[in-house]
């Protein structure tokens, strides 16, 4: 490392004199002298790190996430070593900002980005993808439905929301019934390990090596007598860096989303249910319910923030990000952006202000946001043309979204809330979706 010629030294707010360095033949990053620069003054005056991370940021993070959009556009973290960007232009900025900004995948989290390759957008995998929810929505549906008439009462968070995307993707895999609640939940533990609790990570890591162990005979079979199914497609495909594993398959499904369908579902009847005169504009114009879906997504993600990484040192919002840095885009905050939405904080099915469009946060033509939703997969990189081109996920989710939700207002007549509910939306634990995980609810039969 070289000093700089004929550049003073920089001089932190603590007073400490940091010389700058670069790389031999190179700029240098600036790392150690923006930690020096910012490092006094971390609690500010309305907010400190600790409230973005206790227990009440987890049960209700928007009064925090209120006070970093309304205060600090660009708020540095120390304790997740991390910066936070909250207002709505911003966080879309950064999603469209690919010269600067980059996602990692979840297996990045994990620290075993060679284990498997991700084969999401691969065609015989969107393809097999799109029959499934073609398929098995509707008969998943309304076997919920046949099970709860009788006794004129649905948990729709266990017996509906958390059901269906599992069972869901267990046909997609055409796995044998017997193996659907180990598959359940394992793929579970599997979703829950990239988050940053230790002992999740840990539960994360075996049932990777579980699934994958489950998986490897299963595509041995598939590949010798193929099926209509995902793991068919998988075994089939010719790849150019060799034959598909078992280790490609539960990459392929660690990466795949589930919290879209799972968590916005909840979410999305949770409202309902709790504005009841919502609720019957969609009983009055059933079209209504995609617009409660994008609704719903706004106003409570279950997916609450993405993480994006800088490129190199970049000066951004306020403030000079080192190269690597964590940006935490809250789309929970941005969506609920007063500057953006008309009652933000209010969910209204009918609201105009919203584009009804794919949510990943950006402005119609004719200037109208979308909310931003996240965990809906990556967008296709098929054109338009030809028309058979696989559909999205996002759209297979939409679509099926509106199909079982039609079906729960044909079919549970005066559906509401047991007198005993006491539900709520909430995270686990920290970097957990946010979502309903009890909503009992009864209905005439």
């Amino acid at each position: 490392m070289s000093t700089v010629k004929g550049e003073p030294p920089g001089v932190g707010k603590n007073g400490v004199q940091v010389k700058r360095k670069v790389s031999l033949g190179g700029q240098g990053y600036r790392t150690y002298e923006i930690y020096q620069r910012q490092r006094v003054g971390e609690s500010t005056a309305k907010l400190n790190p600790g409230q973005l991370a206790n227990a009440e940021f987890i049960n209700d993070p928007y009064p925090a996430l209120s006070l970093l959009r309304d205060n600090y556009p660009c708020y540095r973290d120390w304790r997740a070593n991390a910066f936070w960007v909250s207002r709505y232009n911003d966080v879309t900025s950064i999603f469209v900002d690919d010269a600067n900004f980059e996602s990692r995948p979840k297996c990045w989290f994990y620290g075993v980005e060679n284990y498997g390759r991700d084969l999401g957008q691969q065609l015989p995998v969107l393809n097999a993808q799109a029959q499934a929810y073609q398929s098995h929505v509707p008969q998943i549906m309304q076997g919920i439905i046949n099970r709860a008439m009788p006794s004129g009462n649905i948990n729709l968070a266990t017996e509906f929301a958390a059901h269906l995307p599992i069972e869901l993707l267990a046909r997609s895999l055409q796995l044998p019934v017997q193996d659907y609640a180990f598959f359940a939940r394992t793929y579970w533990q599997l979703q829950q390990g990239y988050q940053w609790e230790p002992q999740a990570q840990n539960n994360g890591l075996m049932a990777m090596k579980t699934l994958t162990e489950y998986f490897r005979p299963l595509l041995s079979q598939r590949l010798k007598n193929p099926s209509n199914d995902l793991i068919s497609a998988i075994a089939s495909m010719e790849l150019e860096d060799g034959p598909a594993t078992a280790e490609d398959l539960v990459i392929t499904l660690l990466e795949s989303d589930h919290e879209t369908l799972h968590g916005g579902l909840a979410n999305m009847w949770y409202l309902l249910l709790n504005h009841p005169e919502q609720l019957q504009l969609l009983h009055a114009t059933p079209r209504l319910i995609k617009q409660a879906w994008f609704e719903s997504l706004r106003h409570s993600p279950a997916v609450l923030a993405a993480k994006r990484f800088s490129r190199h040192e970049v000066e951004r919002f306020g403030q000079l990000l080192p190269e690597g840095a964590m940006v935490i885009c809250s789309a929970a905050a941005a969506n609920r952006d007063p500057e953006i939405f008309t009652d933000a904080e209010h969910f209204l099915v009918g609201r105009k202000d919203l584009c009804q469009r794919e949510p990943r946060g950006m402005y119609r033509a004719d200037g109208l946001p979308a909310g931003i939703s996240l965990g809906l997969g990556k967008p296709t990189k098929y054109p338009a043309i030809p028309e058979d081109r696989p559909i999205s996920l996002y759209a297979l989710t939409r679509n099926a979204v509106v199909e079982v939700s039609n079906m729960i207002l044909e079919q549970l007549t005066n559906l509401r809330l047991t007198n005993t509910a006491d539900s709520s939306l909430r995270s686990l634990r920290l970097g957990d979706m946010r979502t309903c995980w009890d909503l009992p609810a009864e209905f005439d039969n």
